[in-house]
């Protein structure tokens, strides 16, 4: 019964990247017959009347294509750093990301989660 609802698809790996108003999530998952592919998730929040929704867009990407992939994202990339914005210092960026990650962090172990027993809850870390 538990297959039915993962398809006989199980998650490998799982990373997560906060982006403004939207989260990527990168998980590696297995089929049935133990091969490996990658979704990338794009997720964001939407706020409606009687609260909120998350609006997901979803690419999956199989081993085959890997390298092509990663070989066309790092050379678009580049060409932007390099030639369109030659003069920014994207370093400065993963120092805004680590303080803002802290700060997430500290307020998240302030805060405590409660939750009755029997609740289920989706978790993509």
């Amino acid at each position: 019964m538990e297959e039915n609802k993962t398809n006989g698809r199980d998650e490998i790996y799982s990373a997560k990247v906060k982006a403004g108003k939207r989260t990527y999530f990168f998980d590696v998952k297995s089929t049935r017959s133990n091969d490996f592919y990658l979704t990338i998730t794009e997720s964001k929040k939407r706020f409606k009347e009687d609260g909120f929704t998350y609006e997901k867009h979803k690419i999956f990407l199989y081993k085959e294509d890997f390298n092509k992939f990663m070989e066309a994202l790092t050379n678009t990339v580049n060409h932007v750093k390099q030639e369109l914005l030659p003069d920014v210092d994207f370093d400065q960026f993963d120092q805004i990301h680590a303080h803002q990650d802290h700060n997430h962090e500290e307020a998240e172990s302030a805060t405590p989660v409660v939750k009755a027993s029997g609740d289920s809850e989706l978790k993509w870390d």
